[in-house]
C-alpha cells in the first residue's frame, strides 16, 4: 500500500516556547526524520546577513520567506521513508502571512500542501517559555499566535491533539501513540 506524502508530514505547532523544538528533537533521537522550523532559520538568515526580513522590522517579507522556505523543505522531505515531523511549517508562514495582511493565502497553500488530518498543538506554557535571539517577542504575542492557530487549524480540516505538559519523552511516546506509530 502507497502512503500520501502528507500522510506522512506530520505537524507540530502552537504556542511559542512550548517545548516544540525539544521535542523534534526527541523524536529524532528515536530515528524519525525532523524538519527544524523555518521562521528560525529565515530569522538566523537574516540576522547574520544584516537582512531586513525579520518579523519584528517587516512582517510580510518574513512571513514570504518562511513560506519559500517550507516549500523548500516539503520537497526535500519527500524522499524521506517513514514519518518526518515538521516543527511549524507552511501553515504557520501562512498564518502570520494573512495576519500581516498578505492577502488569503492559508486556505490555498495548505489545500496544495496538506499535512496529516492529526496536527499535535503545543500549549501555552509560560514555565518553560524564553526568549533568545531568534524569539524576541513576549509571551503574549506566542499567546495570539497559538490562538489563531488553534482557530484556523480545525477550519482547515485538522484534528488538534493538544500536547501534554509532560516530560519529553512522554511527549514523544503521546504522538507516536495518536499516530499508531508507537
Amino acid at each position: 500500500m502507497v502512503i500520501a506524502l502528507h500522510d506522512r508530514f506530520v505537524l507540530i505547532t502552537g504556542c511559542s516556547g512550548g517545548g516544540k523544538s525539544t521535542l523534534l528533537a526527541e523524536l529524532q533521537a528515536r530515528g524519525h526524520h525532523i524538519v527544524e522550523e523555518p521562521g528560525r532559520r529565515v530569522i538566523k538568515q537574516e540576522l547574520q546577513s544584516g537582512g531586513r526580513a525579520l518579523p519584528w522590522i517587516d512582517g510580510t517579507a518574513f512571513a514570504c520567506r518562511a513560506i519559500s522556505t517550507a516549500l523548500a523543505d516539503r520537497q526535500a522531505a519527500e524522499n524521506r521513508p517513514g514519518w518526518v515531523f515538521f516543527d511549524r511549517g507552511l501553515i504557520d508562514a501562512a498564518s502570520v502571512l494573512e495576519h500581516c495582511g498578505g492577502g488569503p493565502v492559508l486556505e490555498q497553500l495548505n489545500a496544495r500542501h496538506p499535512y496529516h488530518r492529526r496536527v499535535f498543538l503545543a500549549p501555552p506554557w509560560p514555565e518553560i517559555f524564553a526568549n533568545d535571539a531568534e524569539r524576541r517577542h513576549g509571551f503574549q504575542d506566542g499567546l495570539a499566535e497559538y490562538e489563531r492557530l488553534e482557530k484556523q487549524l480545525p477550519m482547515l480540516g485538522y484534528d488538534i491533539c493538544l500536547l501534554p505538559k509532560t516530560t519529553v519523552s512522554a511527549r514523544a511516546d503521546f504522538v507516536l501513540g495518536m499516530l499508531g506509530a508507537g
